[in-house]
């Protein structure tokens, strides 16, 4: 019954875009007092006959949020006068916007015909007054919130060389129709659909490197099974149903493998299966259960969590078992999550509840965490930012946070609990 009571511990836890201009170099992010760059949002000006102050709000209101969230500027929506000749701008215009204490100024333009929607974003320097890029997007009235979320990954690509993920998605589990399934929102939780239909329940969701298929373990045969999702035809196939556990599997970075945990042979070891199903090798042996395997992002290292000294630890061995080594302990932890970077491992400790810490690969460890109880971090795929699952507000709900543990912020929206979040790129 304690082995039992281990291994449940350590689970616990549209539209077309077309390049108008584009910067050619990534501009310095910081300003005068190593202060982060201040961004004014203006909301987007109607270019036709209708004018909808809503859909100009929202598109504003996004995108503040999105690039506050980014880290890298302070962002605000502001009420500065609209230009007099559409999306020109002169000397005047930079020289009032610098006056009001901005760094940087985003303004656009919208026309609304029938359901069409046409939308032009411009990105300005104010300090050096010029336009560092600009995009159009063609789309529905519908797609108002991903047009501002797309426009967000540029600006983040012009200011640091690397594209923003604000339009993706993420994928995670929610008792929202009555039973444990899988669902799918915007990163900052609205668009929610219901993935799966299996009234069972539904674990540790985990999406395929092209983004076309998700990992996850149900219990719908009364077995803990596991299956892929194919995204586009919308069908789940077993994967790997063998008799006893069948649990936490993760894709390999080149999509070729899946790590998972299996207690085929009476002890829960991670083992290497093809995307077939077929096992390639077992990667764990001896006491202790095994569980929660995650890839370093160049695929040559398995990080996971073992009890083999008594207690859930974090480990780190390479791809093929070999070369096993502790990486953090000293307690409960549970649910690792590799940086796309490389540089750290997030997972899941219990200290004075459940908190989330990240840990670098020479063991020097931080928490990031500190209200309530927090568990199973999901790494955004530029590596800005982390989801989690939260129970501090009491129902379990999904939050994000910076890499830093700044800015935590509750995005889930569904009635009953959100929990197993992972980023669907």
């Amino acid at each position: 019954m304690k082995r039992y009571l281990i291994l449940l511990m350590m689970l616990s836890v549209f539209c077309s875009s077309v390049v108008v201009w584009a910067a050619d170099t990534a501009v310095e992010v910081t300003a005068r007092g190593n202060r982060s760059l201040r961004l004014g949002i203006v909301a987007p000006q109607p270019t036709g006959a209708s004018y909808k102050t809503q859909l100009a709000d929202t598109m504003a209101a996004v995108h503040a949020f999105d690039m506050q969230m980014s880290g890298i500027v302070q962002s605000e929506v502001t009420s500065l006068p609209p230009l007099g000749h559409g999306l020109a701008v002169s000397s005047a215009d930079y020289d009032r916007w610098a006056t009001s204490g901005f760094e940087l100024m985003v303004r656009g333009t919208y026309a609304l015909s029938g359901d069409t929607l046409v939308t032009e974003f411009r990105l300005y320097d104010v300090i050096g007054k010029k336009m560092l890029t600009a995009k159009r997007y063609t789309g529905r009235a519908a797609d108002t919130r991903k047009m501002a979320h797309l426009f967000s990954d540029e600006v983040v690509r012009t200011l640091t060389g690397e594209k923003g993920t604000f339009s993706a998605h993420i994928v995670f589990v929610s008792t929202q129709s009555g039973s444990k399934e899988l669902h799918m929102m915007d990163w900052d939780g609205y668009g929610v659909q219901r993935l799966t239909n299996h009234h069972s329940i539904l674990l540790s969701p985990d999406v395929s490197p092209n983004s076309t298929m998700v990992l996850f373990t149900s219990y719908r045969r009364g077995n803990p099974d596991l299956y892929v999702r194919n995204l586009a035809q919308g069908t789940d196939t077993i994967l790997s149903g063998r008799r006893g556990l069948n649990i936490t599997g993760a894709w390999s970075p080149d999509g070729k493998q899946v790590a998972l945990s299996m207690s085929r042979e009476g002890t829960t070891d991670i083992y290497l299966i093809d995307t077939k199903g077929a096992i390639i090798k077992r990667l764990t042996s001896g006491a202790g259960a095994n569980v929660s395997p995650t890839w370093s992002p160049d695929g040559t290292k398995i990080a996971f969590i073992s009890d083999r000294h008594g207690k859930p630890n974090l480990f780190v061995m390479n791809r093929d078992g070999s070369n096993v080594r502790k990486l953090a302990g000293g307690g409960y932890l549970a649910t690792p999550a590799w940086s796309p970077k490389g540089d750290v491992i997030a997972f899941t400790r219990m200290s004075g509840g459940f908190q989330i810490s990240v840990v670098t690969l020479d063991g020097a460890e931080t928490q990031l965490t500190s209200s309530g109880n927090n568990e199973r971090p999901r790494w955004s795929p530029d590596g800005r930012m982390i989801v989690f699952g939260s129970k501090r507000s009491g129902t379990e709900a999904l939050y994000v946070m910076r890499r830093d543990g700044t800015g935590q912020t509750k995005v889930s929206r569904v009635s009953g609990i959100a929990q197993h979040p992972v980023w669907l790129p």
